[in-house]
């Protein structure tokens, strides 16, 4: 794997999980990192080079629950600088491998760990997925039609308040490490990070600009200039056009003249007659006909397309948004750099591919990974 990003040299161990440790894993990767997977022997059920969360680390497989595994697992933490994991809170110490035992080996460790609601508190041993935590925070309540509301896919939990919170901690961890030359323990959780990802609407709720019913604020598909609308062949776009001058803009291109439009748009005892009459008007055109008349203005007019649609997305392919190695579709490393730019370092990883070789590697003898394989503490799965 190539030696790229403005994380290279930096050494990272990931106990396998789901979610929000895998993906920040793979930005870890993805920005330059090296990134040593500890799978679970047999774990493939699912598993192909086209997991996306997965690509960019090489794998090693070990059991865990066996004795002997931990001096195995501890030998690899040992030269690493952060180590991720996902379990529930307990689970690390119980194998002998928690913040303690690997902080007496390598003080320097940044010990990142990532749970739904955190390592404590009433909560913090109950089971839940991406949906549960973000309904606990108020975010859920806001998301959705008048009706109901619907989960937004698990973006908000497992994604933005479980991984971004956990690389934006591990990666402060490490800065501050420059100063101290200790590490310390990082604990993400994604309740927590999905309140935060919130501050903004807390801002408006805090201001008494922000009604608890949903679809009728600015952010929720409240403002007629702030929603999608369905077109004449049953496809949608997405206007976005808060501020006053975009607004006048996409009137003036839409050749729309209604005075109720033009002048009165932030009556909000108006917003649903304004957008029942901009839905009759977006009806009236097909999405691309419309998108066309918002194309190179500040018309803030899109097309809301699906995932096939975004790869020919015309910015999308300018910036190459979206990369496909091996024919798997993908999103590209973010954020750019201009010196040190962020790749993908290499497919996903089958489950024990890689054992013999980052075993040798971490100092361990032949004779050793022998006996290691033959008393099934470690796999090594070559690929079919």
């Amino acid at each position: 794997m190539e030696k790229t990003g403005p994380l290279s040299g930096l050494k990272v161990v990931e106990f396998v999980g789901v979610g929000p440790g895998p993906f920040a894993a793979m930005w870890l990767s993805d920005m330059g990192a090296e990134v040593i997977r500890i799978d679970r022997p047999g774990q493939r059920w699912n598993q192909t080079r086209g997991d996306v969360l997965n690509r960019g680390r090489r794998s090693l497989a070990i059991d865990l629950k066996r004795e002997g595994a931990r001096d195995v697992a501890l030998r690899l933490v040992d030269g690493a600088d952060v180590l991720l994991e996902g379990f529930r809170p307990g689970v690390m110490e119980r194998l002998g491998l928690g913040p303690d035992d690997c902080h007496a080996r390598n003080p320097r460790l940044v010990f990142g760990r990532v749970t739904g609601w955190g390592q404590t508190g009433p909560r913090a041993h109950e089971a839940g997925h991406d949906l549960n935590y973000i309904a606990s925070t108020g975010i859920l309540a806001a998301i959705g039609p008048a009706e109901r509301p619907v989960p937004p896919l698990n973006l908000i939990g497992d994604f933005g308040g479980g991984g971004m919170l956990l690389i934006a901690g591990v990666l402060a961890a490490l800065v501050e490490r420059a100063t101290s030359g200790r590490g310390q323990v990082v604990d993400a959780a994604m309740a927590e990070g999905g309140a935060l990802l919130s501050a903004m609407i807390w801002a408006y709720h805090n201001k008494g600009l922000w009604e608890p019913r949903r679809e009728a604020n600015l952010f929720d598909g409240g403002a007629p200039y702030y929603r999608t609308y369905r077109c004449a062949d049953g496809s949608f776009v997405a206007l976005g056009a808060i501020e006053s001058e975009f607004w006048t803009r996409f009137l003036d291109l839409a050749g729309i003249e209604d005075p109720v439009l033009r002048e009165q748009r932030n009556d909000r005892s108006l917003w649903p007659d304004l957008c029942a009459r901009l839905s009759a008007i977006f009806l009236t055109r097909t999405r691309d006909e419309w998108c066309g008349l918002g194309a190179g203005t500040d018309a803030c007019l899109t097309p809301v397309l699906d995932f096939n649609g975004a790869l020919d997305d015309p910015q999308a392919r300018a910036r190459a948004t979206f990369v496909a190695p091996d024919g798997a579709p993908q999103p590209a490393p973010a954020p750019r750099f201009d010196r040190t730019p962020g790749a993908i370092r290499g497919p996903s990883p089958l489950v024990g591919e890689h054992t013999r070789d980052l075993l040798a590697e971490a100092g361990f003898e032949d004779a050793e990974i022998a006996e290691l394989e033959a008393s099934g503490i470690v796999r090594h799965e070559a690929p079919a």
